[in-house]
């Protein structure tokens, strides 16, 4: 197999608070991804950096008594150290505060002027008359102006999506000093997204598979028909005071954070790349990963709260600066906890370093949320009870299990030495074995969940083996001795393969199973192999059973430390956490009874050529003819993943005459600013034309 060059990054964690769970869902995807790819004897390089400019960096470090390089300083450790306690391993974990970010971001700038890309505008402004300062997007708040959502921020709205001015919102306030902004001028530079030649390279590559499927729907709403120009120029600097860097030959002129911030991956490689040449190590060029017409592989795992700076401001950037673009961007959905967005008063606004003090085993953490990700842009829930459980049942009694119940006969009966051949079993272990091409295909598609599904089912087999072959019994009878080397011979080989398929997932328990094993570190070519006439140490316990105790306790802790908010506002995956929407007046039952709620199959779903926004549904509600229904989750769904799907609609809803055809109801779906829509689902039995009530 051709060895592949692949370039990872995570999105830039911002230098403004602490790593939290719902940080970590990321990260921790991304490592899994990096891992397994290492495995298959790829070259991989996996770097990050914290995200250090703008305005909340700046006025936290006044609040503090501290310089704004101090406070990133220090941040940066800790994000650092959270990340190594979570075993996420960066091949370089950088800042964006670096000479060679900066490089970039000034390299990258001069070439969009020299293209005609860059204009100088005078703007009107806000600006706090008691903080004495022009205010960034982020620190003004308002009313949105196309949906109305109350206290939203002055660049896009967290429930519709919308991107704007900040000029544009209604009643807005400053997020500082609550103050009513003043409008003041001055001279802003724009990058001109709204050119043609940006215009027509996002359209297609959008629509290049670089995006996934829902991602790709949703840029299209974005940048909309043939023809049309949605894009706004994106105001790329601030005034002074602002940490960050100064734009060259615009003096008191800052590059906005989010200019410099996607330029930290170059940054951060660029810094790997110096580190490997100056040690005269494996070298890095720098050029082959980021220069046009490249055959190395660029990846940028997100969340989906960040998709519109990466999948149109970000390429454009790049395309029009002698750059290459991303291979694909991986984008993923929000944490809840329990089913709720993270609540510090619940105590479930859980940072990473209260998880480590409290629960200590962050593999735990790893697979429960490997067990949730699918590669799609679905919010996951961390469900605390279902954690407990699903820790215990798969990795301690299904997964641990193996070895715990038969290596400990290798040491007394055998002098730890494996049976040199096999009699029986070894279809057994064949059929193990042969399982890696699928396993490898959900670990490359980013589908974990269905990976451990997987290995959990070659568990159960295993399992089933030890309890048929029962070597406890076996050692109590003479003449089994033959019998007795090989049943433990085969567990062990079954419970090695099984490591190796978790090792992604799980690579601490893996070394330590690597030791106990006296093995090499496991490649995924190892599956082809089997492990015979081969000493092994003596059984220790490789992993405890999780204490729902120590689950109560962290809760309980957080809860406890609850504080006001000291700090300023918050980017990137902190943008979860936001407030449901109020409920709407109260019905009476006989309001609801009008309502006739019915079962549906999903016959077919297709595009509907012309619309942005909606799927043409051919629904069976159990009545002789399907009925057509036109559903707006386009940018959620594909087609082909809808077919067969029960879900559920409104069968008395006015039929609805559109531009492409007659809409006979409305399927149900959940959606708000923490994502959507989501379709909805009836429980196994459910049959087509059951009325719900």
């Amino acid at each position: 197999m051709t060895q592949r060059k692949i370039l990872v990054t995570s999105a830039l964690p911002y230098a403004n608070g602490s790593i939290h769970l719902g940080h970590l869902v990321e990260y921790i995807q991304t490592d899994i991804w990096v891992r397994f790819q290492k495995m298959r004897g790829n070259s991989v390089h996996y770097v990050c950096a914290d995200d250090t400019h703008g305005t909340p960096v700046m006025l936290r470090a006044q609040t503090e008594g501290i310089t704004p390089e101090q406070l990133i300083e220090r941040v940066w450790h800790e994000h650092y150290n959270d990340f190594s306690a979570f075993h996420v391993e960066f091949d370089h974990y950088g800042s964006t505060n670096s000479a060679e970010t900066r490089e970039y971001a000034e390299d990258i700038y001069r070439k969009l002027r020299s293209a005609g890309l860059i204009e100088v505008r005078s703007i009107e402004q806000y600006y706090d008359p008691v903080k004495n300062m022009f205010l960034p997007d982020r620190f003004i708040k308002g009313e949105c102006p196309k949906c109305h959502a109350k206290d939203q921020y002055g660049d896009n709205c967290e429930v519709c999506g919308a991107a704007y001015a900040p000029t544009e919102l209604i009643a807005p306030y400053s997020a500082v000093s609550g103050a009513k902004p003043e409008m003041r001028h001055s001279d802003h530079y724009f990058f001109k997204l709204s050119d043609k030649r940006c215009q027509e390279f996002l359209r297609k590559w959008t629509r290049s598979g670089t995006l996934q499927t829902e991602a790709a729907n949703k840029m299209q709403e974005w940048l909309g028909s043939e023809g049309e120009n949605r894009l706004s120029d994106w105001d790329i600097s601030r005034d002074a005071p602002y940490f960050g860097f100064e734009i060259p030959d615009a003096p008191g002129k800052y590059f906005y954070v989010w200019l410099d911030a996607p330029v930290g991956y170059m940054g951060s490689f660029r810094k790997l790349c110096n580190s490997r040449n100056e040690d005269q190590g494996s070298k890095i060029d720098f050029d082959e990963y980021w220069k046009p017409g490249s055959t190395t592989e660029l990846y940028h795992f997100i969340g989906k709260d960040i998709l519109y700076f990466h999948a149109l401001f970000w390429p454009a950037m790049l395309e029009h600066s002698d750059f290459r673009t991303p291979t694909g961007l991986f984008a993923h959905g929000f944490l809840t906890v329990n089913g709720e967005k993270m609540s510090k008063s619940r105590g479930t606004f859980i940072t990473a370093r209260s998880y480590v003090e409290h629960v200590k085993n962050t593999e735990y953490l790893r697979y429960y949320y490997a067990a949730k990700i699918n590669g799609t842009m679905e919010d996951i829930d961390l469900n605390l009870e279902d954690f407990v459980a699903k820790v215990n049942s798969d990795l301690i009694g299904k997964y641990i299990n193996i070895a715990s119940r038969t290596a400990g006969f290798i040491s007394k009966k055998f002098g730890g030495r494996l049976a040199k051949e096999l009699k029986d079993a070894t279809s057994l272990i064949s059929e193990f074995s042969s399982r890696r091409t699928q396993i490898a295909q959900c670990y490359e598609e980013r589908d974990y969940g269905r990976a451990l599904r997987e290995i959990m089912r070659l568990a159960d087999i295993a399992n089933e083996y030890v309890n048929e072959k029962a070597p406890w019994v076996l050692t109590k009878q003479d003449g089994q001795e033959a019998l007795l080397h090989e049943a433990c011979t085969v567990s062990i080989n079954l419970f090695r393969l099984l490591t190796l398929y978790l090792k992604p997932v799980l690579p601490m328990l893996a070394r330590e199973v690597e030791t106990f094993l006296n093995i090499r570190p496991l490649t995924w070519d190892d599956a082809e192999e089997a492990l015979l006439d081969s000493t092994i140490n003596p059984y220790q316990h490789l992993m405890t059973r999780l204490d729902p105790k120590l689950i109560e306790a962290m809760v309980a802790a957080n809860r406890e430390s609850l504080k006001p908010e000291t700090h300023s506002p918050a980017r990137h995956a902190e943008h979860q956490q936001h407030a449901i929407a109020p409920i709407a007046e109260t019905i009476s039952i006989e309001d609801f009874a009008k309502i006739d709620l019915r079962i549906a199959r999903i016959v077919n779903a297709e595009h509907v050529e012309g619309a942005e926004k909606l799927l043409k549904l051919t629904l069976d509600i159990g009545e002789e003819k399907p009925r057509t229904v036109f559903a707006g989750i386009k940018s959620a769904y594909d087609p082909d993943t809808l077919k067969g799907r029960m879900t559920a609609m409104v069968a008395n809803l006015a039929p609805r005459k559109m531009k492409f055809g007659l809409s006979e109801g409305m399927v149900l779906a959940a959606s708000d600013e923490r994502g959507g829509p989501c379709i909805l689902s009836p429980d196994e039995g459910a049959r087509p034309g059951m009325r719900i009530k």
